[in-house]
């Protein structure tokens, strides 16, 4: 799976106090602190890692290979490997995903899709809750 490979690289930042209207493209690896009211869709012709901080809002469709989640997405998820939901993620659309893990706490107001090749099943981790 994704972490056999070594990670992509966060090379972009969209910061707190930063606001994008409009949809917003990357490649390697992007982390958001701000607000994003558009699309956020990573390169599929190469490995992208999208984070999306406690402090994050994104209103629109998000699509990356390994996506983590600590904030707040209004619109769908589209995790083609990797999908990390953190305690304090809150999602509001549906969401596809390869391997899933979610953290005691998050929040998904939507359907769960697996992306399944055949008759594989998808990976499904609960968290432990280290405290």
């Amino acid at each position: 799976m994704f972490n056999k490979k070594k990670q992509p690289a966060i090379k972009s930042l969209i910061a707190e106090s930063s606001q994008i209207q409009g949809n917003y493209n990357f490649s390697d690896g992007l982390r958001i602190d701000g607000v994003v009211n558009g699309n956020v869709n990573g390169d599929s012709q190469s490995p992208t890692i999208l984070v999306i901080s406690e402090t994050a809002t994104v209103t629109g469709e998000i699509q990356a290979d390994h996506i983590i989640i600590n904030g707040a997405v209004n619109g769908p998820v589209h995790a083609r490997l990797l999908l990390e939901l953190q305690p304090k993620a809150r999602i509001n659309g549906d969401v596809n995903y390869a391997a899933l893990e979610m953290h005691q706490g998050a929040i998904i107001s939507g359907q769960l899709r697996p992306l399944v090749e055949g008759e594989e099943k998808p990976t499904l981790k609960l968290a432990a809750n280290n405290a």
